[in-house]
């Protein structure tokens, strides 16, 4: 049994303390809870300052890698190592990640995540040569992974079921979060491009890189004051005591383990598998989040990757001009989405909610692949508005649903363990993207984007044929926790 270490001088319960005898009791008294308490929300502020730190750190190199080029003199092979070792990294993390998450506690996880930001960041920035900044990009990715299913773990936990600001729409948030991140990486680019000497332009992926540890020591500074283990695993680990101790930090709820009656009878930690995803009654949702994953990467890739180059090609732009209209459109069109997402989260079910975004997405793509390459204007116009559209649709429905979904879908003891299987096969989806696409738009030009388009609508299949919906119930505050509700 896992205890706990938070003291935090309470030695009895008080007489309207509520007696806990399992990780049900907690998650009952965290819906029923009605006081606002800062601690809570500041847990929930922290990790999504760690969703900010993926972001930033898998964006910074986007835009740097011509100077790494130069610097280092690489090849072809060595320049698509530099750029993929950060995504091997997410796949690894992704994975490993999960498991540690759900086997040894959200709060160790979440501090060894944040020094594996810095050091990866100090690393990448001062690295004298192509094989330290592919290993410091690579221990970046494995940050990255890391963290997602850790972070999602406590936005989930440290949330009501329902009303505002419940799990589902702090879930959603880590979307606009991840805009956001990726447009204050951009205006931090811009930034530095006007501090660092004329002379000394070179040195900007690295000062960009460097940037990268600031938040994660902001954070770990923080972490003494504000973090705590989630009340729930601490309860699902048998440490109902410290689970209590957690309750009233974090919320002010007075709770105390109930012994009146002896140790559940059923007071066993589950053990923590990959198996088990796909086990009854789970396999149908790994299957759900998994095709969700690959197929939002692989569209999602198929528009940022190719978003600088439809602009230049309908604008005429130049490469500030391209880099511009893509922050602008993915500020205008993305984050608001995302911010929309936050607020459908909590009034509608996800299933319906992620349906409608596929759907737009699938409209979009279609109408992009008509299009081709529009020469008169009201072409153009329409071509930019359809791209305007697939943010937008990204925002409120797939990417606010890719962690709501495999999140709200398992109980706590396997949680973060399905997030992050989920999430690897989504860095599965990216590559797959970064390899096939170059070769379909080699060989069919904008007609690519019908195949890409296919990815918007098979989803979409599997959404309609399981039909479990995660927001429905609280699955752990069921009786017996993963029963498929329909």
């Amino acid at each position: 049994m896992s205890t706990i270490n938070i003291d935090d001088g309470v030695t009895s319960p008080s007489s309207h303390s509520t007696p806990i005898r399992s990780v049900g009791d907690v998650a009952k008294l965290i819906n029923s809870n009605t006081s606002k308490n800062s601690y809570a929300r500041f847990i929930v502020f922290l990790a999504l300052g760690g969703v900010f730190l993926d972001a930033y750190d898998l964006t910074t190199l986007s835009y740097g890698i011509d100077d790494v080029v130069k610097e280092f003199g690489l090849t072809p092979t060595l320049t698509g190592l530099v750029t993929s070792s950060i995504m091997l990294g997410t796949i690894v993390g992704n994975l490993l990640g999960g498991w540690l998450t759900d086997k040894y506690g959200r709060y160790s996880v979440f501090m060894a995540d944040m020094l594996f930001f810095v050091v990866s960041a100090i690393a990448a920035g001062f690295a004298p040569n192509v094989w330290v900044l592919i290993g410091a990009r690579f221990l970046m990715g494995v940050g990255v992974g890391i963290d997602l299913p850790v972070a999602m773990a406590y936005l989930a936990e440290f949330s009501k079921f329902t009303g505002k600001a419940n799990k589902a729409s702090r879930l959603a948030a880590w979307c606009p979060m991840w805009y956001a991140a990726s447009s204050v990486c951009f205006f931090i680019i811009f930034g530095l491009y006007f501090l660092l000497p004329k002379d000394h332009l070179d040195w900007l992926w690295r000062a960009s890189l460097l940037f990268g540890a600031v938040p994660a020591l902001l954070i770990i500074a923080v972490r003494s004051k504000f973090m705590n283990e989630s009340p729930l695993w601490a309860a699902n680990q048998g440490d109902l005591a410290g689970a209590a101790r957690i309750l009233r930090k974090s919320y002010g709820i007075e709770a105390h383990e109930d012994q009146s009656q002896g140790k559940p009878a059923n007071n066993v930690v589950p053990k923590v598998s990959f198996r088990v995803l796909f086990q009854k009654p789970y396999r149908e949702r790994t299957i759900v989040a998994g095709v969700m994953n690959v197929c939002i990467s692989f569209e999602y890739t198929a528009i940022a990757f190719f978003l600088p180059s439809i602009l230049a090609q309908f604008l005429g732009a130049g490469v500030f001009e391209t880099i511009s209209a893509s922050l602008g459109l993915n500020a205008l069109f993305a984050f608001t989405g995302g911010l929309l997402g936050m607020r459908l989260a909590w009034k509608f079910q996800s299933r319906h909610v992620a349906i409608a975004g596929f759907a737009l997405q699938f409209i979009a793509l279609v109408a992009l692949a008509l299009i081709g390459h529009p020469t008169a204007l009201i072409g153009i116009v329409f071509a930019i508005a359809m791209l305007g559209l697939w943010l937008f649709a990204e925002g409120f429905g797939p990417g606010a649903q890719l962690m709501i979904y495999p999140a709200l879908s398992y109980p706590t003891h396997i949680r973060a363990t399905g997030v992050g299987f989920s999430r690897s096969l989504s860095g599965i989806g990216s590559a797959m993207a970064l390899f096939i696409l170059p070769i379909l738009q080699a060989s069919f030009g904008t007609n690519m984007f019908w195949i890409v388009s296919l990815s918007g609508i098979i989803p979409i299949i599997f959404l309609l044929v399981v039909r479990f919906e995660p927001t429905r119930h609280d699955i752990d505050d069921q009786p017996n926790q993963g029963e498929q509700h329909v």
